[in-house]
C-alpha cells in the first residue's frame, strides 16, 4: 500500500473546526491556488526545503496507521473536554490513498474522536462516499463559482468542485463553507451575488460560512523553495463587515476567519 506523506501534525489547533483539534496536513494537492500559504504541500513526494541557517529540512514523512493513531490519541482528553477532534487537511487529503485514509477515519470514529475534512473539492466523489459514514464535518473551500476565474487562479476548472459540494449537500453532510476573499478578484458585490445565487439555486445546505481574508503568511516558504510568489490584497475591515452583513441575511452563522 502506498502510504501518504504528512508534512505537519499541528496540535492544539483552533481554526480547523470546533474545539481543540489536531490538524494533520497531507502532502500533495491537485490544484495550485495562486495565494496558497503552504507551497510545501504541493508535491506528493518528499522534498528538501532550505532553512534560514543554510541547512535544509526534509518535508514529508510516512506514518503507519498505528503510529499516527498513537500521536493523535495523546491529546484525546483535550478533544473530549473542548468538543474538538481531528482535522485532515493538506494539500488535499481526498486525493490521497483511500486504502490508508478510510481505515484512519474508521479508527478515529471508533475511538470516539470527531473527524473533520478540509477539502478543495477536486477529488473523485467516490472518495467522499467512502468517508461519509465517519466524517462529522466537511470544511469546504469554495473559491469561485465562475469557472474561468477558478481556472485562472487555481489551474483547474471548478465543475468538479461544484458537483462534489452539491452531492455532499444532497447526502446531508455537515458542511462549513469557507470563502477566501481577495480584493479586486472575488470580494466585489457581483461575485458575492453570483456565489449566493448558485448556492440557493442548487439548494446547498451549509451550517456556517467562514469568510477568510487573504494573508501573506506563506511568503517566506516560497522564497525558501525558490518558487515565484504572487501578492494579493485582503478586503478592508469595512468591506469585510459589509460582506459579513450580506451573508448574514441568508445564513445564521457567518464568521470572519477560522
Amino acid at each position: 500500500m502506498t502510504v501518504p506523506l504528512i508534512f505537519n501534525i499541528q496540535k492544539f489547533s483552533l481554526h480547523d473546526g470546533p474545539g481543540i483539534r489536531t490538524t494533520i496536513f497531507f502532502k500533495g494537492c491537485p490544484i495550485r491556488c495562486a495565494w496558497c500559504h503552504n507551497p510545501e504541500s504541493h508535491l506528493y513526494q518528499c522534498e528538501n526545503m532550505p532553512k534560514k541557517n543554510g541547512k535544509s529540512e526534509l518535508v514529508g514523512k510516512g506514518y503507519t496507521l498505528s503510529e499516527l493513531m498513537k500521536e493523535i490519541e495523546k491529546d484525546q482528553l483535550f478533544y473530549e473536554q473542548s468538543g474538538g477532534g481531528v482535522t485532515l487537511s493538506g494539500g488535499e487529503v481526498m486525493t490521497q490513498n483511500m486504502a490508508f485514509v478510510e481505515p484512519l477515519v474508521k479508527q478515529l470514529k471508533g475511538r470516539g474522536i470527531s473527524v473533520a475534512i478540509d477539502t478543495c473539492g477536486v477529488a473523485p466523489f467516490a472518495n467522499y462516499q467512502r468517508l461519509l459514514p465517519y466524517v462529522d464535518l466537511f470544511l469546504y473551500d469554495l473559491k469561485f463559482v465562475d469557472t474561468n476565474l477558478h481556472k485562472a487562479y487555481t489551474g483547474v476548472t471548478n465543475e468538479l468542485v461544484l458537483a462534489n459540494l452539491k452531492q455532499l449537500s444532497d447526502h446531508q453532510a455537515t458542511i462549513d463553507l469557507r470563502l477566501i476573499l481577495l480584493e479586486g478578484i472575488n470580494a466585489d458585490n457581483q461575485q458575492m451575488t453570483e456565489t449566493m445565487a448558485w448556492l440557493k439555486t442548487e439548494k446547498i445546505s451549509v451550517t456556517s460560512v467562514h469568510l477568510l481574508p487573504y494573508h501573506q503568511f506563506g511568503k517566506e516558504k516560497y522564497e525558501r523553495l525558490n518558487r515565484p510568489w504572487e501578492s494579493f490584497q485582503a478586503p478592508s475591515e469595512e468591506r469585510l463587515a459589509e460582506i459579513k452583513k450580506r451573508w448574514e441575511e441568508e445564513y445564521p452563522s457567518v464568521k470572519i476567519g477560522g
